[in-house]
């Protein structure tokens, strides 16, 4: 299942590639949409992305979509999961899981979680600045 996994990745990797960015239409032209830049879906008549005309952007569509084995994992190959407290990591698994240190920890609390993950074989994705570290040290 490993090499199958590994071959997975590879293949979201390349379709991540080749996927365009989907961004609102117009949103080159309108000031307001700059500051929004997410998918909106196309929803008028006359709109030529939702007619998928030549010339205009993409259309978000299913096809587009990475291996369903592989969505949502790490491009390690392990499930993302946030930590906050040390309780969190209870029960977890290093050869399964990778871990990030929740955005609203404090950063005494995000170093100390980064070497109790650490110290318990975790992988960690966000760590702390690596200054605040090797001055705890």
């Amino acid at each position: 299942m490993s090499t199958e996994l590994d071959r997975l990745l590879r293949l979201r990797q390349e379709m991540n590639k080749r996927r365009p960015v989907f961004l609102r239409y117009l949103w080159w032209k309108k000031p307001k949409f700059k500051n929004d830049l997410k998918w909106r879906k196309p929803k008028g008549i006359d709109n030529k992305v939702k007619h998928q005309l030549k010339g205009y952007p993409p259309l978000v569509k299913i096809g587009y979509r990475g291996p369903s084995l592989v969505r949502g994992l790490h491009p390690s190959g392990l499930e993302p999961v946030v930590i906050n407290n040390p309780r969190d990591l209870e029960g977890l698994d290093p050869a399964r899981y990778i871990v990030y240190i929740g955005g609203s920890v404090g950063l005494r609390k995000a170093i100390e979680l980064y070497r109790i993950a650490v110290s318990k074989g975790f992988k960690v994705a966000n760590p702390p600045k690596t200054t605040q570290l090797t001055q705890g040290a």
